[in-house]
């Protein structure tokens, strides 16, 4: 993974520092607090500088790696996971995407991560998208997330996903079963709650938010 922000980089190591001991954890969730306003400030610059196309714009449609996407779908792709994995996988609940009917609202065909959209399928699944309601949901996911994450105690960060989760999970249809989506389940799966909120909370937001930075820059040139 590049790294572009220093920052951002260096608050993700001292939050997963801070999670593994019990005096500093409360400090872990601080950290790891700022950390996601820091990126969602960038995320929601995104919103006041670019126009509407710009969110659908790919720009580098032949290339490895996050920057191979669009910004709509880099922002689904984000707060989807966020959602699936907080409330299915942690909290076992319903899902903000559910619960308050997002799928209608943002205009999406589809209710997944997005993991099995290739090339122009993404660009034609952002220009889809009420980028007004996927902001909404958005923040409602951070929100949430965030409610759930400060009601843990360190004891928590060792739990394993059941089986009964997995299977709340499979059953949601949140995930493609599609190769390049489905491998996700055992990926999340096989972690304890320290390793999720390490990685779709934290370094996730990072990765596809520093991808959709290149994508702006692109466009902008």
């Amino acid at each position: 993974m590049i790294v572009l922000n220093k920052e951002w980089s260096e608050l993700n190591k001292t939050m997963q520092l801070q999670l593994k001991k019990k005096d500093s954890f409360q400090n872990g969730l601080e950290t790891l607090f700022k950390l996601r306003n820091q990126l969602m400030q960038t995320i929601d610059s995104f919103r006041t500088e670019l126009a509407r196309e710009d969110f659908d714009a790919i720009p580098f449609t032949n290339a490895e790696g996050y920057h191979s996407k669009t910004i709509a779908y880099s922002l689904w792709h984000i707060f989807r996971i966020e959602d699936i994995v907080a409330h299915t996988l942690i909290n076992s609940d319903e899902q903000v995407f559910f619960a308050d009917d997002y799928q209608k609202r943002i205009g999406s065909p589809i209710i997944t991560t997005g993991n099995e959209l290739v090339k122009e399928e993404i660009a034609d699944f952002s220009a889809k998208l009420n980028i007004d309601e996927l902001y909404s949901y958005i923040h409602d996911v951070k929100a949430s997330t965030e409610s759930i994450i400060s009601n843990l105690s360190f004891d928590m960060l060792k739990s394993k996903i059941s089986p009964e989760r997995r299977k709340a999970l499979e059953s949601s249809n949140s995930v493609s079963k599609d190769e390049n989506a489905v491998w996700l389940i055992d990926y999340w799966c096989g972690k304890d709650i320290r390793g999720l909120i390490q990685m779709p909370f934290s370094r996730h937001w990072i990765m596809h938010t520093e991808a959709a930075i290149r994508i702006k820059n692109k466009i902008q040139k």
